[in-house]
């Protein structure tokens, strides 16, 4: 039975139509966006579905169709012309996704967020051959330090970019790494690395450090939920060093693992309020906070988090304040 706790998070946006075709460039956000002001909540309305037996697998030409249960909007599936279940037999890969990450892959980052004691740890480059300073891909680079070997050997080298400090709190976040290439270790003789780079994104040059790299340092799928609990934080920086934010930006939050953040979180945006003086009084006033748009948690560390601007109704800024949706 379907809570009325559902039926009041469940709301329906002006004009919705009664049903879409999906074509080839829908996403689960995109067709869910269409009906529902909060697109995350699709696993709500399609949690009872007889006809999907895995919502996140529905392909273009199927047709998403509207329905009431108990009061409360659902979303259903016609995979024929009927309004009845029949197999389906389509390659995976046409399957459409969950957001359009190819689409903004490039707006993501590699970036890593490391402790001090990370940071202080991780062996750092000592130069190339032939005593370069900077090197780029195809060339070998040499690093003092230890590391625990991979079974495939790759290792990311990074940069040590800037502090995150909590704007509350003033606690020492991370020490955010900013992804340059990585390589191959191809020999250790004591503490000094031999690396080979396979790949740069910019010169590789003295003191950057090398660090093991995850096997998916991006993760390719995400199902977008609400954060099982309230959570409430402030954007500290945006990744491309703008001053105003918009759609498909990456900004960093300090919310992270400690407070329960996974990737595909959901966070609504408010911007802060603006300080005006009261024409009477004289007093400086600080207006309401307003819903500004939406981000995605996409990568969690320990204290601090990347999230993906899904929606930007306004401009967002820097110390604007996250909340669970």
């Amino acid at each position: 039975m379907i809570s009325q706790l559902a039926a009041d998070e469940i709301q329906l946006v002006d004009n919705h139509p009664d049903r879409h075709v999906v074509v080839k460039g829908d996403t689960l956000w995109d067709i869910s966006a269409t009906f529902l002001k909060s697109p995350w909540l699709w696993p709500k309305v399609w949690s009872v579905n007889p006809q999907i037996d895995n919502p996140h697998l529905i392909y273009p030409g199927d047709v998403v169709y509207l329905v009431y249960v108990n009061g409360v909007p659902q979303l259903r599936l016609d995979r024929s012309g009927k309004l009845s279940p029949q197999i389906r037999r389509s390659p995976l890969e046409q399957a459409i996704r969950a957001i359009p990450l190819q689409d903004v892959k490039s707006f993501l980052s590699d970036n890593l967020v490391l402790s001090a004691d990370e940071l202080q740890a991780a062996p750092y480059v000592l130069g190339g051959a032939n005593s370069a300073i900077i090197a780029g891909a195809g060339d070998r680079v040499y690093a003092r330090g230890t590391v625990e070997q991979n079974d495939q050997n790759f290792f990311g080298v990074y940069r040590p970019a800037r502090v995150y400090i909590d704007p509350d709190t003033e606690e020492v976040l991370g020490y955010e790494s900013k992804a340059i290439g990585g390589g191959y270790l191809v020999s250790t003789k004591k503490d000094i690395l031999t690396l080979d780079l396979k790949r740069t994104h910019e010169e590789v040059r003295v003191k950057d450090r090398v660090l093991p790299t995850p096997e998916t340092v991006i993760q390719s799928v995400f199902y977008p939920s609400a954060p099982d609990k309230d959570v409430s934080g402030k954007i500290m920086s945006v990744l491309k060093g703008v001053t105003q934010i918009g759609q498909f930006d990456v900004v960093a939050i300090n919310l992270g693992d400690r407070e329960g953040m996974k990737p595909g979180h959901v966070l609504h945006v408010f911007k802060k309020g603006e300080i005006v003086k009261d024409p009477v009084t004289g007093e400086l006033l600080t207006l309401p906070s307003e819903l500004g748009g939406t981000v995605m948690v996409f990568k969690v560390f320990d204290k601090v988090s990347y999230a993906l601007v899904m929606k930007a109704e306004n401009v967002l800024s820097v110390l604007d304040e996250v909340h669970t949706p």
